[in-house]
């Protein structure tokens, strides 16, 4: 007996212009959800990278004193959060930064004395953000040193009397290094700092507005008693970050906040853009499905002969079946297969598009993410859409009466 698997791939030959319809659409459906994926992936991701790599993956500020006269504490962080009293700044930074080494997830930490300056170089003026750093440690715990794309960060490093600053407020600021920038603290008089770097970290709030500069001239200028308003953490596995935070925020009893609630109105957006895009292309492949149902339902409208004659010689329900579903089958798995051949030539060509970005995020280029999830979740459902359209042709040529059709009944 002629196997399922031989029938249906004479079938399926002998509709040549249909079985390329059909495997076009698996295979641009496929492509096209890979590439849409790795697109919207690669700008989320992008961001991720560069505000872990500005801000840290965690944060502790602002110590706090429970208000809450309960006897049981509530569970909601929520509700905690609204039953105490906050106090600026950190007490004792360097305390909390030797116990926090301790764990096994922190990788480094950098105290930080953060304010609000206004900026002024010539005749431009702009208000900035002015992080107080401890070089060392700011450097094993950001990627600022990276982050450098005129002048040097060992400049900064040797001169106290020294500053770095974004590249987007540089421009507003109409600033190189080398050149003098004066800082003016509320009510206090202008102080006058050389510019030793620019640094862009790609996204472009902190490159409009942000300013490095040694702790002890962040302290002088801003007038702060406490030498760390917050310490920022860099994580051997930053998606714990959440679980961390609530860990340290009772152990020091400051406030803690992660990368996922200090980023997460950005990370929505970012999720909220792949769903639409994987759901506008999941209708592409569904399209495909509907033209393999008709490609099938018209091969076993053209083969009801065939099929009788198969029937007669011993072929059973199922293997009728099996013959309308080797043929779904053969079109997922080539269309599967080409599919992601092209979508990873879509990725690679769309990755090398130019285009100029300048809002959010700062780049030059369409940015992508080459994930082998991206190739499963398209072939899983081009596999499902394919098995969906065929399982009706197949259950209806194996339901035909083989001796009516042979005395030339209709369907």
């Amino acid at each position: 007996m002629t196997p399922p698997l031989y029938i249906a791939l004479r079938f399926l030959v002998h509709r040549k212009r249909a079985l390329l319809l059909s495997l076009a659409g698996v295979v641009f459906g496929v492509a096209i959800f890979i590439g849409t994926q790795a697109q919207t992936e690669g700008f989320a991701q992008y961001f991720i990278d560069s505000t872990l790599g500005s801000n840290g993956a965690l944060i502790v500020r602002s110590r706090f004193r429970p208000q809450s006269t309960m006897l049981i504490p509530p569970k909601n962080s929520k509700t905690q959060a609204s039953h105490r009293s906050y106090f600026e700044g950190i007490d004792d930074a360097s305390a909390i930064m030797r116990v926090s080494r301790q764990f096994s997830n922190v990788v480094s930490c950098s105290p930080v004395l953060r304010g609000t300056l206004s900026a002024r170089a010539g005749f431009e003026n702009a208000t900035v953000d002015l992080y107080g750093i401890d070089p060392a440690l700011h450097l094993q715990t950001t990627d600022l040193a990276h982050q450098i794309v005129n002048g040097s960060f060992d400049d900064f490093r040797n001169n106290p009397n020294s500053v770095i600053i974004g590249s987007r407020l540089a421009d507003v600021l109409n600033v190189e290094p080398g050149d003098t920038v004066q800082l003016l603290p509320p009510g206090g008089e202008y102080r006058r700092l050389i510019v030793a770097a620019i640094a862009r970290s790609g996204i472009g709030p902190i490159d409009a507005t942000r300013v490095y500069s040694h702790a002890r001239v962040a302290q002088t200028l801003l007038h702060k008693p406490y030498t760390a308003s917050m310490i920022i953490y860099k994580l051997r596995d930053p998606h714990s970050a959440p679980a961390l935070a609530q860990h340290f925020e009772t152990l020091f009893q400051h406030e803690t906040q992660s990368w996922q609630d200090r980023e997460e109105s950005t990370l929505q957006l970012f999720l909220t853009l792949r769903m639409s895009a994987a759901i506008t292309v999941s209708l592409i492949i569904l399209l495909a499905g509907f033209g393999i149902f008709n490609v099938l339902t018209m091969t076993v409208l053209s083969k009801v002969k065939e099929i009788a004659i198969l029937r007669s010689m011993g072929y059973r329900r199922i293997d009728i079946s099996a013959i309308f579903l080797w043929q779904g089958a053969m079109i997922a798995a080539a269309g599967s297969l080409i599919g992601c051949i092209f979508g990873a030539l879509l990725t690679w060509g769309v990755s090398n598009i130019p285009i100029r970005i300048r809002g959010l995020l700062y780049t030059n280029h369409f940015l992508v993410v080459w994930d082998w999830r991206h190739y499963m979740w398209a072939t899983l459902l081009a596999i499902v859409a394919v098995t969906i359209a065929s399982y009706v042709p197949a259950r209806r040529a194996a339901e035909l009466p083989p001796v009516a059709t042979l005395r030339g009944s209709s369907v």
